[in-house]
């Protein structure tokens, strides 16, 4: 299995981090793709990486949600980073209208300008979507044709939603632990959906799957989406786990020099 998406570089782990990247491994985890959120995490995310390589593997980007009044100081640290070194991806990026609509023309400036990095170092992006599926298809059309690629993450929209993802082309789906969640309604709309366009994340600490929901996250849990996506699909979880990570080495080339 790969873990598309998990910030185990945060605070919140620095307890018990060898631990749980150990549990990690051991419950097969090969790979895990840490998502920057801004230049106060890049050190955390950066220091982890180094300290497992070939084992987690740092994207760059800017986080909607701290698109502020600095925001192009901020971009400007992206661009210097895609110069200085080279990434999985550029992400986590993408448009946020839960906590605050103040700065929603910036965020989507940011959005397109990433995206527009993101096609010119041949990279894959990480999408945030949170309450503004409208407006990030909307930002996304004036590359629509382009060799754009991605993943929105924490997938939790519709079949219509997923549908327009899909023909939009070049993304995946990622899926986390909502989709272990009675009433989130998520496991339907995958019954719907081909194999081939989902991969597996935990976005740890959050979003912790059943039967941990309520406690912190971290990047072994993702054995407990694979195991709910193989009861959606009727396959083992080996063949879950075959798919999706083909999927995901697909999309972020890891390992491909």
């Amino acid at each position: 299995m790969i873990d598309t998406h998990s910030h185990i570089y945060s605070e919140e782990f620095d307890e018990d981090r060898a631990d749980v990247i150990k549990r990690a491994k051991e419950v097969g985890v090969k790979q895990i793709i840490l998502p920057n959120v801004d230049s106060e995490s890049l050190p955390r995310m950066l220091a982890l990486e180094a300290e497992y390589p070939d084992y987690c593997f740092a994207a760059i980007g800017l986080h909607p949600t701290s698109v502020g009044v600095n925001y192009k100081d901020e971009l400007q640290l992206v661009r210097d980073e895609l110069q200085r070194r080279k990434y999985v991806a550029i992400g986590e990026i993408g448009v946020d209208l839960y906590w605050d609509k103040t700065f929603i023309k910036e965020q989507i400036e940011a959005f397109q300008q990433q995206i527009n990095w993101a096609l010119e170092y041949d990279l894959p992006v990480i999408i945030h979507v949170r309450d503004s599926f409208d407006e990030t298809m909307a930002a996304l059309q004036p590359f629509k044709g382009s060799k754009l690629q991605g993943l929105f993450h924490s997938f939790t929209g519709n079949l219509e939603q997923a549908n327009e993802i899909i023909d939009f082309g070049g993304f995946k789906l990622g899926i986390n632990g909502i989709v272990t969640f009675k009433n989130s309604g998520l496991s339907e709309t995958l019954k719907n959906i081909d194999l081939k366009n989902i991969v597996l994340e935990t976005d740890s600490p959050y979003l912790t799957p059943v039967p941990f929901r309520g406690k912190r996250n971290e990047s072994g849990y993702v054995q407990f989406v694979c195991k709910q996506i193989a009861l959606i699909y009727g396959l083992s979880e080996d063949k879950v786990e075959e798919i999706t990570t083909r999927n995901a080495l697909e999309l972020f080339k890891i390992g491909v020099k």
